[in-house]
């Protein structure tokens, strides 16, 4: 079960093998783009190369739905970026069902572990399988693998490090629940009393607007932790008054005292743009002005003369 990219090696994975996939379940398809051409799930579209049995209920509650994972009779599920699941799926298959999650659980519970990792400048993360429980993200842990953050490492690049990590994780996990060599340990047994939980909620347009109030270091990491999707973003304005969204890709972060106010920013109008935040400069180095194409800075400043950053955030 699952629906993104990040599903997609897991499933490989476990074809690769040997296991006998009995059915797949993705998201139903949606239509796209300006044609509002369907499109499949990356799941979906490895599935049908493979001449998978494909599911797409709208409703994990259907009864058609369960009528047909019932006719399937699965010894195990398997979830990866999928959906929350009612009980009644996730308690069917004899071996249970368990959950691959792009954190070491407890910590970063939620939709967007991996984001909310790196913007909280974390350097060690990781991946967890747990069975599946009645609440989200709490169930018995199964294994864990700690994975470490680049100093500068984006989303885009962590993702796809765990992707294939994870993929590794998965077969090793259905691989251990057959052979019954699995012993799930509580989540409660791995915190005490005073360990602070951090969540990793699904990410909202406002969650990724830039505070240049906020110090440089959480600005960066910030940054990095949206890139490339869904990016953090600033309000510009430019020579002409037009004011437009711009997405921010790449920074660097310059630390020191100075007296500009925070949102103001500082450019030859020709290789640099730094943007002044609470406790130094923010250098950015890859933007994209809305509805226009992603450039190094140097590039979007030979095509657009800013007149301010607008708004803090």
């Amino acid at each position: 079960m699952g629906t993104p990219s990040f599903a997609v090696p897991s499933l490989k994975g476990l074809l690769d093998a040997g296991y006998n996939i009995t059915g797949v379940v993705t998201a139903p398809d949606k239509a796209a783009g300006r044609g509002r051409k369907t499109r499949f799930s990356p799941v979906k579209e490895f599935a049908l190369q493979q001449r998978l049995d494909v599911l797409q209920p709208v409703s994990l509650k259907d009864p058609d739905f369960i009528n047909r994972l019932k006719d399937i009779q699965p010894d195990l599920q398997v979830v990866v970026a999928f959906r929350m699941l009612p009980e009644i799926v996730w308690n069917l298959p004899p071996l249970g069902t368990f959950n691959l999650h792009a954190s070491l659980l407890p910590q970063y519970r939620g939709a967007a572990p991996i984001n909310h990792a790196i913007m909280r400048g974390e350097k060690v993360t990781g991946l967890t399988t747990f069975f599946l429980d009645k609440e989200i993200d709490t169930g018995k842990i199964i294994h864990q693998v700690k994975i470490e953050i680049g100093d500068d490492e984006d989303f885009g690049h962590l993702h796809d490090r765990m992707m294939e990590e994870g993929a590794k994780l998965v077969v090793r996990t259905v691989d251990d629940i057959i052979r019954n060599r699995v012993k799930p340990v509580s989540q409660k047994d791995l915190y005490g009393e005073n360990t602070v939980l951090y969540p990793a909620p699904k990410l909202f347009k406002e969650d990724c607007r830039i505070n240049w109030k906020d110090k440089v270091q959480n600005i960066y990491n910030k940054v990095r932790g949206l890139s490339p999707y869904p990016a953090a973003y600033t309000m510009v304005k430019l020579k002409d008054g037009d004011e437009f969204l711009m997405k921010v890709y790449r920074v660097k972060a310059e630390a020191g005292e100075h007296s500009d106010p925070a949102g103001s920013f500082l450019s030859d109008g020709k290789t640099y743009l730094k943007v002044g935040a609470a406790d130094g400069f923010v250098h950015l180095l890859e933007v994209q002005l809305q509805g226009k194409r992603r450039l190094p800075v140097a590039d979007f400043l030979r095509g657009f003369k800013i007149e301010k950053v607008k708004n803090f955030g």
